[in-house]
């Protein structure tokens, strides 16, 4: 836990991810949370842009961002949303993938798009290890993907 946590917090700008997430260029896919719910829900944000390395080979000339990758922001977006609702904040919290399910597709995501990502807790408590989420993804209001997924909480970086 950090002197920085704030059970009021409501966002996390891309220095304090950084403090809940491990996670790094080129794979740190989410810009900033917003709309905190404590652990229950929350929305993230991703700035597209041609810069990030997955569009030199998906696809040359058409460059789209990779589904996983979507899911992928999605899930940090929930990781986030729990580092600040349990004051996880500065802690080794690693998230595990244990399951994805009911994952859909709907529009391409690509350069210059603004990614939102909404997540919500389906199951799962502060202090339990496993948590369910919902979560979809939307390009100016218009549904991009959408995936349940579960994930277990490492609160110290060693289970696994």
């Amino acid at each position: 836990m950090s002197a920085d946590a704030n059970p009021d917090l409501k966002s996390a700008d891309i220095g304090l991810i950084q403090q809940i997430l491990p996670h790094r260029y080129p794979f740190l896919l989410v810009d900033k949370v917003v709309d905190i719910d404590g652990y229950q829900s929350a929305r993230g944000i991703k700035n597209v842009t041609m810069n990030e390395p997955h569009f030199q080979g998906h696809f040359p000339g058409t460059p789209i961002m990779p589904g996983v990758t979507i899911v992928e922001a999605m899930a940090q977006t929930s990781g986030v949303m729990l580092g600040v609702g349990m004051d996880l904040i500065g802690s080794d919290m690693l998230i595990y993938f244990m399951n994805i399910d009911k994952c859909k597709f709907r529009r391409k995501v690509v350069p210059g798009d603004v990614l939102e990502m909404h997540v919500e807790t389906l199951r799962g408590k502060p202090g339990g290890k496993i948590f369910k989420f919902s979560g979809r993804a939307t390009v100016e209001g218009e549904l991009a993907a959408e995936a349940e997924f579960t994930a277990m909480v490492d609160r110290d970086g060693k289970d696994g």
